[in-house]
Formats: C-alpha cells, structure tokens, sequence
C-alpha cells in the first residue's frame, strides 16, 4: 500500500510558528540554566578561595561576586537602611543594611548586617542593636545585590533610618554623596575585635538558583516542538489516506 502525504499550507504554517516559538523559548530556558550553573560554579570557587581583601580599590562588582571577602574600617552609624519584608523563620523582619568607610581610604561598602524582628505592635518601631565602635574587621560574602522584593510605584530617595523595599550600593551612593563599592558586603560573622553585634541574626538564605526548573522548562519546550512536527506529520498521512 502507498502512503500518500497531502500538504495543507495553514497546517504547515502554524506548525513552523509553533516549533520556532518552542525552540526559542526552550533556547532561553537553556541560557538561563547555564548562568546559574555559572553561578553555582562561582560560590564553589568563592568559598574555597582566598577571601579578597578590600583596600579601597573601585571593583568591579562582576570581579567579586559571590567570592569572600574581608576588609577594615568603620560604620557610618548614622546612616542605617532597613530593608522592609524579610521574614525569617515565620517572624517578620527586616534586613539592616550600613555603610562601612575602608581603612587609608574615601571608599565605602554596603555592608548587610543581618537580620532583626519587627514589632509586632508598632510596625514603624525600629529594634534595637548594637554598632561597633572605631576601626573593625568583617568577613563575609560579596553580592551583587542585598536582594530585590516586588515594589509598587517609584521608590523614594534614601535617606537615614529609612525603611525600603529596595536599595542597592549606586542608589545610596546618590542619596548620601558616599563613594560607593557597587556590591554588597553579606556580613556572616561579628566584627572584630568588637563582637557586640552578635544580636543581629546572620543565617542568611542561599541563593536561589533553581536550575533544575529551568532544564524542565527548556525540555517542554523541546517538547512542545517535536509533537508539532509529529502532529503535522501524522496528519498529513490521515488526510492523504483519506483523499
């Protein structure tokens, strides 16, 4: 027996648009499991590396994401930023982010402190801490950002004691005419040798990735391609045998 195979133009048509669409989509689901594959690899070698040393040297924040890092200096105490709804632990909180001027020089860090309770009574109160005094040591881990949660309209310019959604070290360099590393600083330790911030929680939550539901993803795409092509396939011989 013959298999004949009839072709239909609009069939056809819409098949190529959906296998392209498929492709596309999964190729951009493909690229993003490759970032943060990268970025996995990344704190890998971060954390088996010699902690970077700041100096007061402008970096560029690619050159120090996700490595350790340690640097001396002092907190501009009276420039706090509370970062508005990050719970810990079903408590709800804010993240406390501070500037810290490097040692020998004009340059600063944003330095995430860690995480402190809010007041359950009176949402505007801020709880209270302790800040080193004079010249201090931290270690942590470089970021490229302190985190990011959705935010409604413009935000405000920044300004001490602020409590925001958002901020990052260009914004506050603007704000406050601090010269700014572009990076954050994660502080996951007490500074030395005052260790008189130890209230201030500091089990920071890793990354994440998720480069597992970005292969899933990039597959059903894949997917989603091939059954198109089957589908105009297999028709096209039901259409064929039916004429």
């Amino acid at each position: 027996m013959v298999m004949a195979f009839r072709f239909k133009l609009i069939p056809f048509v819409a098949t190529v648009l959906v296998v392209a669409l498929g492709i596309q989509l999964g190729n951009w689901q493909t690229r993003r499991a490759e970032q943060k594959i990268a970025v996995q690899e990344k704190l890998a070698q971060g954390a088996q590396a010699v902690p970077v040393a700041l100096d007061g040297a402008p970096l560029a924040a690619d050159a120090v994401a996700w490595r350790r890092v340690t640097v001396s200096g002092e907190f501009v105490r009276h420039w706090p930023v509370y970062l508005d709804n990050r719970p810990y632990q079903g408590r709800a909180g804010f993240y406390l982010l501070m500037p810290f001027k490097i040692s020998g020089s004009n340059m600063h860090v944003l330095v995430a402190r860690g995480w402190l309770p809010r007041d359950p009574a009176v949402r505007e109160r801020l709880p209270a801490y302790a800040t080193p005094e004079g010249t201090v040591t931290l270690q942590g881990v470089a970021r490229l950002n302190a985190g990011h949660v959705m935010q409604l309209g413009t935000a405000a310019p920044l300004a001490p004691e602020a409590i925001v959604q958002n901020a990052d070290p260009l914004q506050l360099a603007k704000d406050s005419g601090l010269t700014m590393q572009p990076f954050v600083l994660e502080q996951d330790g007490p500074a030395r040798p005052s260790g008189d911030d130890t209230q201030l929680v500091r089990d920071w939550p890793a990354p994440a990735l998720g480069v597992e539901k970005h292969q899933g993803y990039a597959f059903q795409w894949y997917a989603l391609s091939a059954m198109a092509v089957i589908f105009f396939v297999v028709n096209g011989f039901r259409r064929g045998k039916t004429k």
